[in-house]
């Protein structure tokens, strides 16, 4: 696995930069490993639908946690706001960076991920698929 971490600085968006970061990096597959950092403005889509929430004002990253490809992100937000309250949901664009957001990313050279629609969730859901075979480690040799 090679490791990237990135920066963003404050007024960034967070979803556009980690578009941006796959369309210039092109992994077959790559994933969210760590985030923290703190946003301003927060958007989050709620599960099980369309519904939205748009939070403002100074919120902690709890975590970022998901899936990255040329075919589309999935990313999982969770935030707490100046009370400790908690909020969550799938990240959408117009989450913009407060103070700072420091990444750690990792690209997965042996898989590819792709996403299809499927016709079960109505949603385009990851397709992985391992491009080189898996290799075990060898047992050690207790009696060396």
């Amino acid at each position: 696995m090679d490791v990237e971490v990135l920066r963003l600085r404050p007024g960034q968006d967070l979803k556009q930069a980690l578009w941006d970061w796959t369309r210039d990096r092109r992994p077959s597959a790559a994933c969210l490993l760590s985030a923290v950092g703190s946003l301003d403005r927060v958007c989050l889509r709620l599960a099980g639908g369309d519904r939205h929430r748009h939070r403002q004002g100074p919120h902690e990253i709890l975590s970022l946690s998901g899936t990255l490809c040329l075919d589309g992100l999935h990313l999982h937000l969770a935030i707490a706001d100046a009370t400790g309250q908690v909020w969550g949901g799938h990240l959408l664009e117009g989450c913009r960076v407060y103070t700072t957001a420091e990444l750690i990313i990792g690209s997965l050279a042996d898989w590819q991920f792709q996403r299809q629609l499927d016709s079960e969730t109505s949603y385009p859901e990851l397709q992985p698929r391992r491009l080189q075979g898996f290799q075990k480690c060898q047992e050690p040799d207790l009696n060396r």
